[in-house]
C-alpha cells in the first residue's frame, strides 16, 4: 500500500466537535476542504475556505440533503486505485478528482429513536450517503484515511505531524476497521428498530420482547468498556462489553470510587448483588451480600446497619471476601461495619463522604456507586453462549403478590408469615436452583442453592442456620418460625418435610407437580401453611 499524502478532504459530520480545528490544520496544510451543508457552514464560520459538494460534482443537493453525496465524482474520488493505470485514466476521462481523506459521522439515528421522536423523524435520520462514503473510504484505504470519530481526530494529527502530511499505512487500516465496525452497530441499530419499534435500542433490553416474536436475525452490537484483568481463572482473557447504546443503568455503568481493577467475578457477582439489591428499591433499608452469584444473607431493617447485621447473620462464613450491595445510600456507620470483615466489592446507589473515607482504609476494595437501581420488572433478553451458538429467552421479571397467592392447606398463614414467604420469595428468585429459602422477620436465615434436589438444598440451609445458631450462642436457629420458599414445585414431599424438621412454618412455591396432593397432606400433617404462587423461577 503506497503512502499518499492528504490534498483533498470531505468533511461532512453530524457531530461538529472538533470539526473547526481539525479544519484548521488541514487548511495549513494547504488541504483543499469539501464538505456539505452545516458542516461546510461551520467551517465558513470559522474562517475556512470550504468548496460546496455540489461544485465538485455539478450537481446540487436535492430533496432535502437526501441526495447529495451518491455520486460518480464523489466515489470515483474514493474508491479509484491510485497505483492503477485504468482507474487513473477513468479519473481523467470523467474529470474526477481524488478524495484523501474523509471524515464521517452518521446522523444521530439511534439518539432520535432514544429522545421519542416520531417515525417519520426517525426515518429521515436514516442515513444513506454517510455510510456509502464512509464504506467508500475504508475499502479503498490503501490510499484514503476515513475518521468517523472526533476522538480520533487528535491522533490523526500527529499522524500529518509524523508522516509529513500523509498517515501511515497501520493508522488507515486501524480506522478502516473502527469504520466497519460503526456502520455495522448503525445498520443493526436500524435493523433493530424495524424489529421491535421503539424500545428498539438494543435487542437485551426491549419491553417490546414480550409481545414479538424473536428476529429470525438478531444484530447484537457492542463496543468494549475494558480489557479485564483476567476470566473467571487467570489462564482466561476477558472483556467487559456494553450496549452501544444504554438502555439501564447497572454494574457495567457505576463509577468505581477507589479500589483494584475489577475482575470479571468481581463484576459478575456484583450484578448478583445489585439485582437482587434493587427489588428493595425504594422500601426499608436492604443488605444483600453474594458470594459466587449466589446470596449468602439478604436482610432490611429500621437502618442499613440493622440490615447489615442481620444479613451478615446469616452465612458469616460465606460473607467473608464477598459482594456487598445496598438499595440506599451508604452511610459511614454501617462502612464501618462492613470494613470489618473481607469484602471484595461494595455498590451503593451513593456513597457518603463518611464511607468513603471510612473504605479509604482499605485499598483492595472495590467501591461503586452506581447512581440509580436497575428496574428489576424491566424487559429485554438474556442470553448465554453454548458450543456453536447462543441461547436467548426473554428476562425473568415475572411477579407476584400477596394477592396472587393461592392457600392450599388446611390452615392459613399468619400476615407475618405472609410477610416472610413474600421476602423468601423475593431471594430464592435470585438463588441458583435448586433454591431453597427460609426468611424470618426480614432477613435470611438459611439458603441451599445450586443443589441436584430440593430435599438437599432444604437440608444445608438449615445446616448453614445451626452453624450460625451456634457460632452466635443463639438458643435456636433463625430457620425456627420461618417461611420457606422454593424457587420450584417440590416433586416429592421429603424436601417440605426437611423444611419442617429445619423449623419452617409456612412455605411459598410455585405448585404444579403431579405430586402436590402428596405435598399438601405432608405440609398439613406438619401443621405447615402453605401458599403456591403459580410462577417458578429456575436460575441455572
Amino acid at each position: 500500500m503506497a503512502s499518499t499524502i492528504i490534498k483533498r478532504a470531505l468533511l461532512s459530520v453530524s457531530d461538529k466537535t472538533g470539526l473547526a480545528q481539525l479544519g484548521a490544520v488541514l487548511a495549513a496544510r494547504g488541504v483543499e476542504l469539501v464538505s456539505t451543508g452545516g458542516s461546510a457552514k461551520a467551517l465558513r464560520e470559522a474562517g475556512l475556505e470550504v468548496r460546496d459538494v455540489s461544485d465538485l460534482t455539478g450537481f446540487p443537493e436535492m430533496m432535502d440533503g437526501r441526495v447529495k453525496t451518491l455520486h460518480p465524482k464523489i466515489h470515483g474520488g474514493l474508491l479509484a486505485l491510485r497505483d492503477n493505470d485504468k482507474h487513473l485514466a477513468a479519473m481523467a476521462e470523467h474529470e474526477i478528482g481524488a478524495i484523501d481523506l474523509v471524515v464521517v459521522n452518521l446522523y444521530p439515528f439511534e439518539a432520535t429513536v432514544a429522545k421519542g421522536a416520531e417515525r417519520a423523524e426517525i426515518i429521515e435520520n436514516i442515513d444513506i450517503g454517510g455510510p456509502s462514503m464512509v464504506r467508500s473510504a475504508a475499502k479503498n484505504h490503501g490510499f484514503v484515511t476515513i475518521l468517523t470519530d472526533p476522538a480520533d481526530y487528535a491522533a490523526f494529527e500527529q499522524e500529518l505531524a509524523d508522516n509529513h502530511g500523509a498517515t501511515s499505512e497501520a493508522f488507515r487500516i486501524r480506522m478502516a476497521g473502527k469504520a466497519y465496525a460503526r456502520t455495522a452497530a448503525y445498520d443493526a441499530a436500524i435493523a433493530n428498530w424495524f424489529a421491535f419499534g421503539d424500545a428498539f435500542t438494543h435487542p437485551l433490553g426491549t419491553e417490546a420482547l414480550q409481545a414479538t416474536p424473536f428476529a429470525e436475525t438478531l444484530p447484537l452490537t457492542f463496543k468494549r468498556a475494558d480489557l479485564l484483568r483476567y476470566g473467571e481463572n487467570p489462564h482466561q482473557s476477558a472483556a467487559i462489553y456494553v450496549p452501544q447504546v444504554a438502555v439501564a443503568r447497572g454494574v457495567a455503568q457505576a463509577k468505581q470510587m477507589q479500589g483494584k481493577a475489577l475482575s470479571y467475578n468481581n463484576l459478575n457477582d456484583a450484578d448478583a448483588a445489585l439485582e437482587l439489591a434493587a427489588e428493595f428499591a425504594g422500601q426499608a433499608p436492604a443488605v444483600v451480600i453474594v458470594k459466587h452469584a449466589n446470596p449468602c444473607g439478604v436482610a432490611q431493617g429500621v437502618s442499613l446497619l440493622q440490615a447489615w447485621t442481620n444479613a451478615l447473620q446469616c452465612d458469616s462464613v460465606s460473607a467473608f471476601g464477598g459482594i456487598v450491595a445496598v438499595n440506599t445510600e451508604l452511610d459511614g456507620e454501617t462502612a464501618a461495619a462492613i470494613a470489618g470483615i473481607f469484602t471484595e466489592v461494595v455498590i451503593a446507589p451513593k456513597v457518603t463522604a463518611e464511607a468513603r473515607e471510612i473504605f479509604a482504609a482499605k485499598k483492595n476494595l472495590r467501591l461503586l456507586e452506581c447512581g440509580d437501581l436497575p428496574d428489576p420488572r424491566r424487559g429485554g433478553l438474556f442470553m448465554k453462549s453454548i458450543a456453536g451458538g447462543l441461547l436467548i429467552q426473554s428476562r425473568d421479571n415475572g411477579a407476584v403478590g400477596q394477592a396472587d397467592l393461592k392457600v392450599v392447606t388446611k390452615r392459613e398463614p399468619t400476615a407475618q408469615e405472609l410477610k416472610d414467604c413474600l421476602f423468601a420469595w423475593t431471594v430464592a428468585r435470585h438463588v441458583k436452583s435448586n433454591a431453597i429459602v427460609y426468611a424470618k422477620d426480614g432477613a435470611t436465615a438459611g439458603i441451599g442453592a445450586g443443589q441436584m434436589n430440593r430435599r438437599d438444598s432444604a437440608r444445608i440451609a438449615a445446616i448453614k442456620a445451626r452453624e450460625a445458631a451456634d457460632s452466635y450462642g443463639w438458643g435456636a436457629p433463625l430457620t425456627m418460625g420461618s417461611a420457606v420458599a422454593s424457587d420450584a414445585f417440590f416433586p416429592f414431599a421429603d424436601g417440605l418435610i426437611a423444611a419442617a424438621e429445619a423449623g419452617a412454618t409456612a412455605v411459598i412455591q410455585p405448585g404444579g407437580s403431579i405430586r402436590d396432593d402428596e405435598v399438601i397432606a405432608a405440609a398439613d400433617a406438619a401443621g405447615l401453611a402453605m401458599v403456591f404462587t403459580g410462577m417458578r423461577h429456575f436460575r441455572h
